[in-house]
């Protein structure tokens, strides 16, 4: 087993030392552990974000794994991304960080539209925003920064918004094109188990996923782990049992993005 989505308590929503999900991974069976906390931003209007680590907070993010990368390496193959958005304004300053810092991959979350100062959350997009989350996600993939798409279907969080032509044509988009770029959809886990908590199924939801099955896209597991029991194995094998039931390719590995080349 390997998972890429794991995030820290440094994004104030995640609970647990970094220590703790490396020794669970170990105990559950994972051969590969990717931190992907949420990724710091630069603010020059000095916006101090809630819901992610502050710019200089990530080196101590960066040493901690680093460190636990060297202390369990004959146990665990540990490494260091990050989830990001697609802040149009920003992503030259993401591609020089990704650089400079030697970041082992990125994770594309497509959480905000445009910035989290001030853009709305897709989690609670409405109508007016749709197109905005499928025209953002289509120009995120094709920077060629980003090793996977997690929750593609984040908008569907919104218990208001129901399955529409829009929202099919869209999601055809995101499938057609992440087939072509050879980037794997996330079925995410955490989705997974929050939909018996919520009452209804917001991801990986059936009607995006056989989209996904006429495209033969790539499919890749993500725990989305902010704590260490979202780790469990059990989790993992029943999301894998569930995603067997659909015509995508299962990849159990992400590819490194050499950002020195970008």
């Amino acid at each position: 087993m390997k998972n890429y989505h794991t995030h820290t308590a440094r994004c104030h929503h995640a609970m647990g030392t970094d220590e703790d999900y490396v020794q669970i991974a170990i105990q559950e069976g994972y051969t590969t552990l990717g931190f992907s906390d949420h990724a710091c931003w630069h603010y020059p209007s000095g916006f101090h974000p809630h819901i992610r680590m502050l710019e200089t907070e990530f080196d101590g993010y960066q040493k901690s794994i680093l460190d636990l990368k060297q202390k369990y390496q004959d146990q665990i193959e540990i490494l260091c991304g990050l989830e990001a958005e697609y802040f149009p304004k920003s992503m030259n300053w993401l591609k020089n960080f990704c650089k400079e810092k030697q970041l082992d991959y990125l994770i594309f979350g497509n959480h905000y539209y445009q910035s989290d100062e001030t853009g709305i959350y897709y989690g609670n997009c409405p109508q007016n925003h749709i197109e905005d989350y499928f025209t953002s996600t289509l120009e995120g993939l094709q920077t060629g920064m980003y090793s996977c798409l997690a929750h593609p279907e984040l908008i569907l969080l919104n218990p208001h918004l129901k399955w529409n032509d829009q929202l099919e044509e869209g999601f055809h988009s995101i499938c057609k094109l992440a087939k072509e770029l050879e980037i794997p959809l996330e079925y995410n886990v955490l989705g997974f188990r929050k939909a018996r908590q919520m009452g209804f199924v917001a991801y990986p939801h059936p009607r995006f996923w056989q989209i996904a099955s006429q495209y033969k896209n790539k499919a890749i597991i993500g725990m989305d782990a902010h704590q260490p029991f979202g780790l469990e194995k059990e989790l993992f094998l029943e999301a894998y049992e569930s995603l067997l039931k659909y015509d995508v390719e299962i990849v159990d590995a992400l590819k490194k993005v050499d950002f020195s080349m970008m």
